[in-house]
């Protein structure tokens, strides 16, 4: 993406240009959208309709490009080279409407249920039946394939979507080892992402879908290690706009990103995306438990990568510096307000992170002043005491107010013998199976070695 250049310190913290790297361009202009209109950001509208430019000229969206150039310029007037790019389109248009349309009159039937019953798992749709039947060769299937991209390049994400899904339905597509097939699965995930949300209220559902395909497809494919890096590192990029859109995103984004190898690729190839792991486990309550390893990889990683939600996160948890993470939590609403992803969990994050700090804060004090703790959690004194009143309501809290000396009394909550070894040993089984999966998979890679050398 093409520099801009931002007027407000709230933009040091954007990583726009830096998620740019990693997402196909037609990603990239919702982040520009969102960009554009928020103040906070506050950068040079003139500048982010130049790096929209750069974004669509690759594309076939020229009509697009065309209105931006127009509308940088201040002219009605038309480039020669747009003008004849805009021929070019209309005329390859105009080509592949006049293609043999056997293929997507089939797909429309079989969508309309016309050949219920006909495939099955023993008998699946495949190239054999279709040359059988329609008469429907491999490089028919391919032009298919060809014209569903060029719509994806025209931007036509609605055409796109249930071509790229007709094509895949072909058993040969569906195979790892298919190139073609491969490019559709990102074709399709990327086209499900840029679909209108009105009239496509399944389409989060879907798209995570996908997103375990291609996580299946990369394992299976037996590409080097350093292209299976680079598609888990764009993998996890593209997988941002599904997680921060489920209903279940937040739960299912740690699940991904804390697998071993995904965490591998973040460590390696994006630590930037720590913050939103970092968010995710913050808002997510019934996930702190998993907090210890995220905490580690974060004070590994301070050096290449922080920002207000990893220094949170430090302070409170590592260094226990309450005065630091009331600082960072002011830092943190400006920041998640200015990014795509995460400012409509601003509030959420705002609540659960005062809960921690409260709920840290707890666990060294049996005595707590509450205008000093309001203070900490960024509340007027007697907003503060309500919320801690409520939280004791809630049974989320074993406490009194002492309204006289205007104080919290914590009562004794520690957890018993019992509960103690239970948390210490819940992960013994999962650890033992993946080291006996690791001495197994070391025995198996040694034997295939001693084979290989005595073959010789």
């Amino acid at each position: 993406m093409a520099a801009a250049t931002p007027s407000s310190s709230t933009a040091k913290y954007d990583l726009t240009s830096t998620l740019s790297k990693h997402l196909d361009l037609h990603l990239m202009f919702p982040l520009l959208e969102f960009i554009d209109g928020n103040e906070l950001l506050a950068y040079d509208p003139t500048d982010i309709q130049r790096a929209r430019l750069a974004l669509v000229k690759p594309t076939n969206m020229v009509e697009y490009a065309i209105e931006i150039h127009q509308d940088l310029e201040k002219t009605t007037a038309v480039p020669p080279e747009m003008a004849a790019e805009k021929e070019t389109i209309e005329r390859r248009i105009d080509a592949n409407e006049k293609l043999d349309q056997e293929l997507p009159k089939f797909f429309a039937d079989y969508e309309a249920g016309t050949y219920e019953g006909t495939f099955s798992e023993s008998q699946p749709l495949n190239l054999i039946w279709l040359q059988e039947n329609l008469g429907v060769d491999k490089d028919a299937l391919e032009k298919y394939y060809r014209v569903a991209k060029f719509e994806y390049e025209c931007g036509q994400y609605e055409a796109a979507a249930p071509m790229l899904t007709n094509f895949l339905l072909v058993e040969e597509n569906k195979q790892p080892s298919n190139d073609l097939g491969f490019a559709a699965l990102w074709g399709k995930f990327a086209a499900l992402i840029l679909l209108p949300n009105e009239g496509y209220a399944t389409k989060w559902d879907l798209a995570l879908v996908e997103f375990e395909k291609l996580k299946a497809a990369i394992d299976a494919r037996g590409d080097s290690d350093k292209q299976q890096l680079q598609q888990r590192t764009w993998l996890l990029h593209w997988s941002l706009f599904v997680f921060w859109n489920h209903p279940k995103g937040r739960d299912l984004i740690i699940d991904a990103f804390l697998s071993e190898k995904y965490l591998q690729a973040i460590q390696i190839n994006a630590p930037h995306l720590l913050r939103y792991l970092a968010t995710a486990m913050i808002v997510n309550k019934r996930r702190r438990s998993e907090l210890k390893g995220l905490e580690r990889v974060i004070q590994q990683e301070r050096y290449t990568y922080s920002d207000p939600v990893t220094k949170f996160l430090e302070c409170l948890r590592v260094d226990f510096d309450f005065d630091g993470a009331q600082e960072m939590l002011g830092e943190c609403q400006l920041m998640l307000k200015s990014d795509y992803f995460l400012c409509n969990c601003t509030d959420d994050f705002v609540k659960a992170a005062r809960f921690f700090i409260f709920e840290t804060y707890c666990r060294i004090h049996e005595k707590i002043d509450i205008t000093g703790l309001a203070t900490k959690l960024m509340m007027e004194p007697e907003d503060a005491e309500l919320w801690i009143v409520n939280l004791i309501r809630g049974a989320q809290l074993d406490a009194k107010i002492d309204s006289k000396n205007n104080c919290v009394i914590m009562g004794s909550n520690f957890p018993s013998v019992y509960q103690q070894v239970i948390d210490k040993t819940k992960d013994l089984t999962i650890r033992t199976y993946q080291l006996a999966n690791n001495v197994e998979r070391m025995y198996e890679q040694q034997a295939t070695a001693e084979r290989a050398a005595a073959a010789r």
